[in-house]
């Protein structure tokens, strides 16, 4: 199954925890990264007094269900030292799995496609790095791309 997941950083170095986390994920059992977007800094979303973010987005196959890849995204998050204080508060590493071939769910766990995807420029860019069809698996954000102002996103130069 194919899947995207978002990765989200704050605190530390957050190009090593990006990088970090991306070798957690090609570690796991029958899943193969299979492509990246570039990556972005962007300002806090919600919470404000906080450093900004570098954010991207992962295409994965994987023989897991996105359930199982919610837990092990989660013991990634917590080997790397996320501490949850409150919401949309800093932290070292974030993973969600906002996207998934031929599967939808929405239970208190976990909802698919996730329901801020069209919200977020810092989703919306990597999103259109990976499908520049402004849709992916069925899932069309393209209309919501081109609406979004895309004002407080930066891509990330690492050199």
């Amino acid at each position: 199954m194919k899947m995207v997941l978002g990765l989200g950083t704050n605190i530390g170095d957050r190009l090593r925890n990006l990088n970090d986390a991306l070798e957690s994920l090609a570690r796991l059992p029958n899943t193969r990264i299979i492509n990246k977007s570039f990556i972005y800094e962007t300002e806090p979303y919600g919470y404000k007094a906080q450093d900004d973010f570098l954010n991207m987005a992962v295409e994965i196959e994987t023989d897991f269900s996105p359930e199982t890849v919610l837990g092990a995204a989660l013991g990634i998050e917590a080997a790397l030292g996320r501490v949850r204080l409150f919401k949309n508060g800093p932290r070292c590493i974030d993973i969600d799995v906002l996207l998934a071939e031929n599967y939808t769910a929405n239970t208190p766990n976990l909802c698919v496609p996730h329901p801020e995807i069209l919200n977020r420029s810092f989703v919306l860019q990597p999103l259109m790095d990976l499908f520049p069809t402004g849709c992916a698996y069925g899932f069309s954000f393209a209309a919501a791309y081109a609406a979004m102002p895309m004002t407080d996103i930066r891509r990330y130069k690492s050199e």
